[in-house]
């Protein structure tokens, strides 16, 4: 329950690539609550161990995608699963492996979210709202509009992900979703630490 009380604000996605760790701390000092490790290749735990320490300081919940073995087996605060994901059509089976953490669900559609709804997800990621080149599978862009009705269709909280930046952070706000998800709004910042900070400046306004 505290953990999920803390799903709110911005949510920063970070894959794994040279100086994920130094972008941790730049988006920490932000300060970001909620980050997650994306690491399609392949889990390093040399970097799970080193983010759980840095979040760990920092009073910061870390979210696994894709893994939940390796959420559970580096103490995380829970995982992010797709549809294509081991896990994501047995949540309950994840929760019961891993019953303290929190387990979010990617969902794109009325389908995905009533789903999402039944299994007990504890979040949901919705998008992709805006075109984004940071995942190469994110689908066509839904849009505001989309987003609000399936923010509403949701009883859990919602991030919403997927070209947000700061010049639509407000829009994205008002749909009604508790998290605006975020990679290359930070990643490919000349100033992570600065443009993270004004992400949660936003938000907060």
């Amino acid at each position: 329950m505290k953990r999920a009380e803390r799903l709110h604000g911005i949510y920063v996605i970070l894959n794994e690539a040279p100086g994920l760790l130094g972008l941790a701390r730049a988006v920490l000092d932000a300060p970001v609550r909620i980050l997650q490790y994306r690491a399609k290749r392949g889990i390093s735990p040399k970097t799970l161990t080193a983010l759980r320490s840095l979040t760990r300081d920092r009073d910061a919940l870390l979210i696994v995608n894709d893994d939940w073995h390796a959420a559970g087996e580096f103490g995380c605060d829970g995982v992010h699963l797709g549809p294509a994901d081991a896990g994501f059509n047995h949540v309950a089976e994840v929760r019961a492996a891993f019953p303290d953490a929190l387990i979010g669900l990617s969902c794109g559609t009325e389908e995905e979210v009533r789903f999402a709804n039944d299994a007990g997800a504890d979040y949901l990621g919705i998008g992709s709202v805006y075109a984004t080149a940071s995942k190469a599978d994110a689908g066509a862009p839904i849009g505001s509009q989309r987003l609000r009705m399936l923010a509403r269709a949701s009883t859990a909280p919602v991030a919403a992900i997927g070209g947000i930046g700061l010049d639509t952070l407000a829009d994205v706000r008002d749909c009604g979703v508790a998290m605006a998800a975020v990679i290359s709004a930070v990643a490919s910042a000349a100033d992570p630490r600065s443009a993270a900070r004004a992400l949660v400046d936003e938000w907060n306004r």
